[in-house]
């Protein structure tokens, strides 16, 4: 029986598209570089900054870090505020845990961003831990989210299974021997999911549910 559940943040619990497309405008603005296509945009929603900022504008290191530290300026203040729960999430969050199962958060996103974002929107409790990256930089892979998970809370992937919206997700859960869903409702497509060769693919939180506790 699946007893620990690792939750991705952007994309498959919240909707946080529009803080994150603000901030980047914000930096590109500060550095007089034009705003992509929302195509683009859309590719910043998983990886990364810094690799974001270099694969997708066309940054140097350096000025990719300078683009990170300018959207932060931006991010930290307004952005991080700037978000919607996915339909069903809260629900979702109690059934399990009221179940007996625990569940955990494994972002990429800077870990003191993910907790501020789950006490606003009144998730905290539903979380025994929680992992993300570190800023200014520092553990923002995946498999280095999800491994430093696993040694904090003392699980392993026998019982447990990653939840995510992307690729990286997906890959970063079977590369540390790990079942994953995707979630099909994010910033991600079925096609990349299905891909990567995730166990299942859900399109809604109470299919979600559904599925762990079968399993």
């Amino acid at each position: 029986m699946i007893q620990n559940i690792l939750f991705d943040l952007d994309g498959t619990l919240i909707d946080s598209k529009a803080g994150i497309f603000h901030s980047i405008a914000y930096a590109l603005d500060k550095m007089g570089v034009a705003m992509p296509e929302e195509k683009v945009l859309m590719r910043f929603l998983g990886p990364p900054l810094v690799h974001s900022f270099k694969e997708y504008i066309g940054m140097s290191e350096e000025d990719a870090v300078r683009a990170v530290a300018l959207y932060r300026e931006n991010y930290t203040p307004r952005g991080v505020y700037e978000f919607t729960l996915y339909p069903g999430v809260e629900t979702m969050l109690k059934k399990l845990t009221a179940s007996g199962r625990r569940c955990y958060l494994a972002t990429s996103k800077p870990e003191v961003y993910a907790e501020e974002i789950l006490k606003r929107a009144g998730l905290r409790e539903y979380f025994t831990e929680i992992t993300g990256s570190l800023i200014p930089a520092g553990r923002d892979d995946k498999v280095e989210v999800i491994s430093h998970l696993l040694e904090k809370a003392g699980i392993t992937c026998e019982d447990t299974v990653m939840v995510g919206d992307r690729f990286y997700d997906i890959e970063g859960a079977h590369k540390v021997g790990m079942m994953a869903i995707g979630v099909s409702y994010g910033f991600g497509s079925l096609k990349e999911l299905n891909r990567a060769e995730a166990e299942a693919v859900v399109s809604s939180c109470k299919e979600l549910t559904a599925i762990i506790m079968r399993v």
